[in-house]
């Protein structure tokens, strides 16, 4: 019998879809399924994009320049400076096959296999994947739901620093947790990676999402690392429009650029119809961002306060991205989450959540947490919550 490579054999699955079968079977019974499981928003792409594709008049549609299009990248260049990222050029940054790419090629030009990347935990659950695929080692730090998922403390990163550890990756604001970095915070991170001359990668995919007065501050304007630092981009959701997979990997590192546009080439270009979109979202006014961001604030006071209303239920207040990570009392979030889709209905209707073990590296935590993504609108995240509700009043792992 013929055997799969160790990588085939162990990379994992994804936490927020490996429940998919369940759901699908659930729809099939004629229930209602609230999918609050993946960050897929409803919310419509600009119409600019959509118009830009819809009247492509190309007649073949051709490789691009394996770093993407220039015209895209220059015009990227004028985004970053409107959000305070000032003084990049467009050979400074890369398109990519979604924030996921970027995320690989990071891992992979920066650590030699073997290497370690130390990541504040719960974090999004691809990492493991893409971390396996590059032959690095996650270290996780823990961060806990007590403080609403705050920065670990310094001495927690230094603990973990061996001669094997090449970088510190953060996502901001956080998915899974919807936690929004301080600048006190990020200059403690800047800190010991100056000290330790580590990379600092910082997934930024969620910027324009910052709540209730609080800033982003972006890992590039980070004064004294500026060779340091590797920042993952995407179009995905600033623009809602997930399906496009185009993200970007952006340094001011001229060799992890050089690098990474080795393995560009390698792939050979990004996709000609997501980049042609992507430059057309560039373009939407300045109404299109007010009105998702009044939106998403509406969702998440309103998710918040009704999951906070159930009994033994905790979820934080997220100040940034469209998640959060919820507290529940329950014995085993993977076995409620299966059990929601197979066994549970509430007049017709349940709810699919992502299972927080899957965002932990550590065993045995996240087993009463789920993640949820707020992309529905109000009404039917209400709906979601009575669901779950419903649903812990007569779950027989209920803890209290």
């Amino acid at each position: 019998m013929i055997h799969l490579s160790d990588k085939g054999v162990y990379l994992p699955p994804s936490p927020i879809r490996k429940l998919v079968p369940f759901a699908e079977a659930a729809k099939a019974r004629g229930i209602k399924v609230y999918h609050l499981n993946i960050g897929q928003p409803d919310i419509e792409t600009p119409r600019e994009a959509i118009e830009a594709v819809r009247h492509i008049d190309d007649k073949v549609f051709e490789y691009t320049h394996s770093a993407g299009i220039e015209s895209l990248r220059r015009k990227m260049v004028k985004y970053y400076a409107s959000v305070g990222i000032e003084g990049l050029t467009h050979e400074d940054l890369l398109m990519t096959v979604g924030g996921s790419e970027a995320i690989f090629m990071a891992m992979t030009v920066c650590m030699n296999p073997g290497d370690e990347v130390l990541v504040p935990e719960p974090y999004y659950a691809n990492y493991n994947g893409f971390a396996m695929e590059a032959g690095v080692n996650i270290k996780p730090i823990f961060s806990t739901i007590d403080n609403d998922f705050a920065l670990p403390p310094m001495k927690e990163f230094e603990r973990h620093i061996t001669p094997r550890t090449r970088a510190i990756l953060i996502c901001n604001p956080n998915n899974p947790t919807g936690y929004l970095y301080s600048r006190a915070e990020l200059e403690l991170l800047r800190d010991i990676v100056k000290r330790h001359n580590l990379f600092l990668m910082c997934d930024e995919v969620y910027r324009e999402f910052c709540y209730d007065g609080h800033k982003h501050l972006s890992v590039m304007n980070l004064d004294g690392i500026e060779e340091n630092v590797v920042m993952i981009d995407s179009m995905s959701k600033r623009y809602s429009m997930c399906g496009i997979r185009l993200g970007a990997l952006v340094s001011r590192n001229k060799e992890v650029i050089a690098a990474a546009l080795n393995m560009a080439q390698a792939r050979l270009s990004p996709p000609y119809l997501a980049q042609v979109a992507a430059e057309a979202a560039l373009d939407a006014p300045a109404s299109y961002f007010e009105n998702v961001y009044n939106e998403y604030i509406a969702r998440r006071n309103c998710i918040v306060e009704a999951l906070n209303k159930i009994e033994g239920v905790y979820c934080p207040l997220p100040k940034g991205a469209f998640y959060a990570t919820v507290k529940l009392p329950i014995d085993d979030s993977d076995r409620f989450s299966q059990w929601l889709l197979e066994e549970f209905s509430y007049e017709g209707q349940t709810v699919m959540l992502a299972p927080a073990t899957g965002f932990y590296a550590t065993m045995s935590l996240g087993q009463d947490q789920v993640r949820i993504a707020y992309v529905l609108k109000k009404e039917d995240l209400l709906a979601a919550a009575k669901c779950l509700e419903e649903a812990l009043k007569v779950y027989p792992g209920r803890t209290i």
